[in-house]
């Protein structure tokens, strides 16, 4: 069983996204903060497969979070989301996966299925952009 840890300040969309992931058989940490997230990543015992988090959060924003991470553990993967326009941007020049908010259940399950599945864990690929116009020629 995969165990994802998802980040968002939002309460609302925090249990919503865990409870899709939980739906489909992930196990799911939970966290409404950057320094929240650290403490139960280095409390759990187990691998933490995937990075979820929101990319505005206060404090710590999610480039900066999934940072902090990958020094600990440098395998993990990490997609962010955003409904913010310009969200993305931070995003980019990580080249992690990122999913655009709203979405629907589907949308997220296919993706997170789809970046644990991806063996460069680097991720840098536009294929994981859910932007219309990514990875297509200006």
């Amino acid at each position: 069983m995969k165990t994802i840890l998802v980040v968002d300040d939002v309460r609302l969309v925090l249990n919503m996204v865990a409870a899709v992931l939980e739906s489909v058989g992930f196990h799911v940490l939970r966290a409404d903060s950057g320094a929240q997230a650290l403490k139960l990543a280095t409390d759990h015992t187990g691998d933490i497969d995937l990075l979820l988090s929101d990319v505005r959060m206060p404090e710590m924003s999610g480039p900066s979070l999934g940072d902090a991470l990958r020094k600990i553990w440098p395998g993990i993967r990490v997609m962010l989301m955003s409904g913010y326009a310009g969200g993305d941007l931070l995003v980019l020049n990580y080249g992690w996966a990122f999913i655009e908010k709203p979405f629907v259940p589907k949308k997220l399950v296919d993706m997170v299925n789809e970046v644990l599945q991806t063996p460069d864990r680097s991720q840098g690929s536009h294929a994981f952009d859910t932007r219309g116009d990514a990875g297509k020629p200006e």
